[in-house]
């Protein structure tokens, strides 16, 4: 077995020479580009050229290796390459252990700064302030809806939206101890307990459910307090080195939430981009209908509609759009344009690249 071995291990670490020198070569290559951003003033991250690398790296790999798996290397890389650069700081909704964080991490890689935030008031107000490069925060659940609180900053905030990220959601209940004795309450945030109702309905009815500004918090909480128990990610269990009771106890196995990334960043077509947009209509019969017809006229797909009250007391509303394509398309700018011109409101959230998940 070991004179098969040996060989084969000598492949593998004349194999990773290579990669360390080609790494560090590129990594030379990234500092020049750098130096040329910093005579420009370009900013470091540019969402639509990590995009594009990314998937240019999955349409050409040959395999073996998971084209997913190899998306997560060259992350890392770009993220690791770009902190020569300069280490860009993010706020998310903390403390750590959110999904949040790990949302994070999945859109920049590893090589941030993160700035954990106690709500996500506070991630807006850090990102507008210029306290954080960019911010992460949630905007909808797949078995929830949409984040409200989220749709109601973007209204008035003087950032755009610079990208997207979609990450699995899995709820996993758990205590200090790792079983439930002695538990009186269970702690998540108000999302988390509605995602997993069904299951805490059927298995502990008459436990107390507690909502916390999130589910991180409801992992300190239980750290410290054997009869909390927690519903959080199975990260923020190992932050806070907690016992899992069970796992995946979400109602939906499928359960997703979409992140949005914020910051003064205006970026570029990637290629295959979403535009968010927010929208208000005179009071008249038909005017919705009138209002989205340039999409149709134009080509230009909607993929997502949210209405939200304007809190003015009149029974109006905002309306929240996503449509395929960016601001710079031909098609989606001559429809904006019809667009704004027949709204009551029209806000522009910010054109970015599809989320790559």
């Amino acid at each position: 077995m070991t004179d098969k071995l040996k060989p084969l291990r000598e492949q593998i670490d004349a194999i990773d020479a290579q990669i360390l020198a080609l790494l560090n070569q590129r990594a030379k290559v990234a500092q020049e580009v750098g130096h040329v951003k910093a005579e420009t003033n370009a900013p470091v991250f540019r969402p639509e050229r990590e995009a594009q690398v990314l998937r240019g790296v999955a349409d050409r790999n040959p395999g073996p290796m998971v084209a997913t798996d190899v998306q997560t290397i060259f992350r890392e890389i770009m993220s690791a390459c770009r902190a020569l650069e300069k280490r860009v700081t993010v706020a998310y909704l903390g403390p750590v252990g959110t999904f949040s964080e790990q949302a994070v991490y999945q859109q920049f890689g590893s090589a941030v700064e993160g700035l954990p935030c106690a709500s996500i008031d506070e991630v807006f107000r850090a990102t507008e302030a210029g306290t954080a490069d960019f911010g992460v925060v949630p905007v909808e659940n797949s078995s929830e809806g949409a984040i409200n609180r989220t749709l109601d900053l973007m209204l008035g905030t003087t950032t755009l939206i610079s990208g997207e990220v979609a990450i699995a959601v899995h709820h996993s209940l758990m205590t200090k101890t790792g079983n439930m004795d002695g538990v009186q309450v269970i702690c998540a945030h108000s999302q988390a307990l509605a995602q997993c109702q069904v299951w805490l309905n059927q298995n502990y009815p008459n436990i107390e459910r507690r909502a916390v500004a999130s589910n991180a918090e409801a992992a300190r909480m239980a750290g410290d307090d054997a009869s909390v128990a927690a519903i959080a990610s199975e990260m923020a269990g190992t932050q806070y080195k907690l016992g899992v009771v069970k796992g995946h106890i979400q109602d939906d196995p499928h359960n997703r939430t979409r992140f949005a990334v914020i910051g003064h960043l205006q970026t570029l077509p990637s290629g295959k981009d979403h535009t968010s947009l927010v929208l208000a209509v005179p009071n008249k019969a038909g005017a919705v209908y009138q209002l989205l017809a340039p999409l149709a006229k134009h080509g230009v797909s909607m993929t997502r509609f949210e209405s939200r009250p304007a809190r003015i007391g009149t029974w109006e509303y905002y309306f929240y759009v996503d449509v395929d394509g960016h601001v710079n398309d031909a098609a989606v700018g001559k429809a904006l344009a019809e667009l704004k011109d027949q709204a009551a409101f029209f806000k522009v959230l910010g054109s970015y690249p599809v989320s790559l998940t």
